[in-house]
């Protein structure tokens, strides 16, 4: 299937709906499938961001993918960067940040550091990445973009929906967003009984029903 029929699978209105129930929210709601490690943070807890993937893979030491992506980009679109983790080097920075915003660019996730993050926090472009690092990089590897990465467990593909806010990052399939919007209503509904449950005496140890997995003293 071809990038622009997976962006057509997303109704309008229904990612910024999504992005209000919270990434552990979601992450629970999908079957627990697409948490990013939880080292992919935000440089600011502040930062929220929504968007559709655009998967790059840049070889450690390398952002040559990443101008290039920038390029490729559509409006909307958030670059997903398999950068191998490392923390040696600073791929992306402030400059590639205005060239990301100029293209409508959503943000930036990147399994990986950046640089300049306190003007990219001022510019107020989301940005989730393991860490910072000052250290340049070098322009020769072609890397790819528009191609399926893995970062952690997850296989990120073109056209996935990207949620992330303060606890982390949250891939998802597009095509599954109606089916995890009905189950994340359930589940804050669950939740709702729980915390008035919580609020009348209950235990969670009874009303989960967990007793059975612990030894007879509780």
């Amino acid at each position: 299937m071809g990038r622009a029929a997976d962006l057509a699978q997303i109704p309008p209105g229904l990612l910024d709906e999504m992005a209000g129930f919270g990434t552990a929210t979601l992450h629970e709601a999908a079957g627990r499938i697409g948490a990013l490690p939880g080292a992919i943070a935000p440089l600011d807890r502040r930062m929220r961001l929504r968007g559709r993937a655009l998967p790059v893979f840049s070889p450690a030491g390398d952002n040559l993918a990443v101008h290039r992506a920038i390029a490729m980009a559509q409006p909307g679109d958030v670059l997903v960067v398999s950068h191998g983790g490392t923390l040696s080097h600073g791929p992306f920075g402030d400059i590639l940040a205005l060239a990301a915003q100029a293209r409508g660019v959503a943000g930036l996730v990147i399994d990986g550091a950046v640089r300049d993050s306190d003007s990219l926090v001022a510019m107020n472009f989301p940005v989730f990445a393991r860490g910072c690092s000052i250290q340049g990089t070098i322009k020769r590897a072609p890397g790819t973009v528009g191609v399926p990465v893995l970062i952690g467990t997850v296989t990120i593909h073109p056209g996935d929906v990207v949620i992330g806010d303060a606890d982390g990052v949250v891939i998802l399939p597009a095509g599954q967003l109606a089916t995890i919007h009905a189950a994340s209503i359930d589940r804050l509904a669950a939740e709702a009984d729980m915390r008035e449950r919580i609020a009348n005496g209950e235990l969670t140890l009874d009303f989960l029903g967990l007793r059975k997995l612990l030894p007879g003293d509780v």
